[in-house]
């Protein structure tokens, strides 16, 4: 994938989905994935065999976040704590597991992914997976 790339395209979509699917099979976990572009519009989704249909909500709803707001769920659930009335801001959610998706130079934010069923560690050790086998990253470069 190009390093200039600005916007989320369907292949890197459905290569983060693959990669998450990959690493979640090797472990013998079930997600389901949903991969947004910046705006928080699905591109690319997939729910495992296992899942209820109102996990890959909650995957979608972890994927527009982080791609609303920049920054991991995670890193949400740690601002909800100290930051009162965090929780209730629009697109938070304070479950661990939402990953933004950076262009591969590290510069531009393009989207999110949601991976949801497993615990929250483990679904954003699947997102991480994903997003690196897409040739892109999970984080701003400075």
């Amino acid at each position: 994938l190009a390093s200039a790339q600005t916007a989320l395209d369907a292949k890197a979509a459905q290569a983060i989905v693959t990669g998450c699917a990959a690493h979640a099979t090797a472990k013998q976990q079930s997600h389901a994935i949903a991969v947004v572009d910046v705006g928080g519009n699905l591109v690319a989704a997939l729910r495992m065999d296992g899942n209820g249909s109102g996990i890959m909500d909650f995957s979608l709803a972890k994927a527009k976040a982080v791609a609303a707001w920049g920054f991991s769920t995670a890193q949400m659930e740690e601002n909800a704590k100290g930051t009162p009335g965090f929780a209730n801001a629009p697109q938070v959610v304070t479950v661990a597991g939402g990953v933004p998706v950076w262009s591969a130079d590290g510069k531009t934010r393009i989207g999110g992914v949601g991976p949801s069923g497993e615990a929250p560690t483990d679904d954003a050790a699947c997102a991480e997976a994903g997003i690196r086998a897409a040739g892109l990253r999970s984080s701003r470069v400075r």
